[in-house]
């Protein structure tokens, strides 16, 4: 295999940023056709509303998502498909919205295609940020239904499948990754994808009784937990606890992508279960937790979720997992504090890369001066020593820095 192309979405992101990517882009309007669809259009710019009068966030703290290139899709999806994009009733058909049959291309892929190319940007971006800081989000994405020649549901890119493949071409140290996807209906576009791939793990957790009963795909599920129809709180809950510590004890990954759906939630008009909203912060939480006992990086995208309230549950899961601290930004906190500290600079780990030059290190995202620092997970034994034998002196300079700064 030749070298991987060169791409825009893996950059460096500054210290001070918390691993929350998102894009005005990601939202779609559209002559209000978007309203034809059940889907709420513009729910990911009001998770990141209600995020910022929380005072979680500010703009200036998020990643800005890029959109994916012909050349990052083409990672994964054939040339024939990218060109059948290019018809409009082929869109209409995977967003299943009709009027789009009726108009210009060029109008349906700058309104319609170009924010969930920037949406599948976003997920990509994540994966990376993931390994970096312990853990991700990206507030778009989860398009679950995409394989990389076919869409549906909503889903024209395979942005689960294009993230694991990034991480199997680019980041030393991952190669194997587990899906957890807890939308309501199967993911049967990265089942297809993966499906004689070893590396990758798939738990997937749906309504047996939905779109899109994909009963080819589902031999790629390693752990299949079909609901029926109703299900509520503590039978769901119960079987996500269950399952997914299995899941992870069985598959020990290097990367979790959690697809969080939130069409899950009780009245959802195509998911067909009976979750509160309750249920679902509790349902993310304990992934989460689970991730983070195990010092397993995770990305989170959101997935399908098909009524008003949901981009207000999304948020509030966010809130609880800040709450709880198994997500944090310290140093983005004490940057916007203290204006002292080179917000955004990068420094502490450029130093730690210096140290560990060939290592898959992971940042601690809670991480704000040296003496805080946890040891890198290096994975080469003289990168090790060098770093414990470098360690006191720079732990000394740094402190005396970082007081300088106060």
């Amino acid at each position: 295999m030749g070298r991987p192309h060169r791409t825009e979405l893996y950059h460096d992101v500054p210290s001070a940023c918390w691993p929350i990517v998102y894009s005005p882009d990601y939202n779609i309007t559209f002559m209000g056709l978007e309203k034809l669809h059940p889907f709420d259009a513009g729910k990911w710019g009001k998770v990141i509303n209600f995020l910022k009068e929380e005072k979680l966030i500010a703009d200036d703290l998020i990643v800005q998502a890029r959109e994916a290139t012909e050349e990052d899709l083409l990672v994964v999806h054939t040339r024939r498909y990218l060109n059948k994009l290019k018809w409009s009733f082929v869109v209409a058909t995977i967003t299943e919205v009709p009027p789009l049959f009726f108009l210009p291309n060029f109008f349906v892929q700058r309104k319609v295609l170009k924010p969930l190319r920037t949406q599948t940007g976003g997920t990509i971006m994540a994966g990376k940020l993931a390994i970096d800081r312990g853990w991700a989000i990206n507030v778009g994405g989860g398009f679950h239904h995409c394989s990389s020649d076919k869409g549906g549901g909503f889903c024209a890119y395979a942005d689960i499948t294009l993230a694991v493949k990034f991480l199997f071409e680019r980041v030393e140290g991952v190669s194997k990754a587990t899906i957890i996807d807890l939308d309501a209906h199967q993911g049967n576009g990265h089942e297809r994808d993966f499906m004689d791939d070893q590396r990758v793990y798939i738990m997937d957790v749906y309504n047996r009784y939905i779109y899109p009963g994909d009963g080819f795909a589902k031999r790629a599920i390693k752990r299949k937990v079909e609901l029926d129809g109703g299900t509520e709180d503590t039978e769901y809950l119960q079987k996500v606890q269950t399952h997914v510590e299995g899941t992870l004890n069985e598959s020990r990954p290097d990367i979790i992508i959690y697809n969080a759906g939130t069409d899950i939630l009780d009245g959802d008009p195509l998911g067909g279960l009976a979750i509160s909203p309750q249920g679902i912060v509790k349902r993310d939480e304990i992934v989460f937790m689970a991730a983070r006992s195990r010092r397993i990086p995770i990305l989170m995208v959101t997935s399908g979720g098909y009524q008003k309230r949901t981009a207000r549950i999304i948020a509030d899961s966010i809130l609880n997992l800040h709450n709880l601290r198994l997500i944090d930004n310290e140093l983005a906190t004490r940057g916007a504090e203290n204006p002292k500290v080179p917000a955004c600079s990068g420094s502490l780990h450029a130093v730690m890369r210096v140290l560990c030059p060939l290592s898959a290190c992971s940042r601690n995202s809670r991480a704000s001066l040296w003496t805080d620092l946890p040891m890198p997970l290096c994975r080469q034994t003289n990168n090790y020593i060098y770093y414990m034998l470098l360690l006191p002196p720079l732990q000394k300079g740094c402190g005396q820095m970082w007081h300088s700064w106060r």
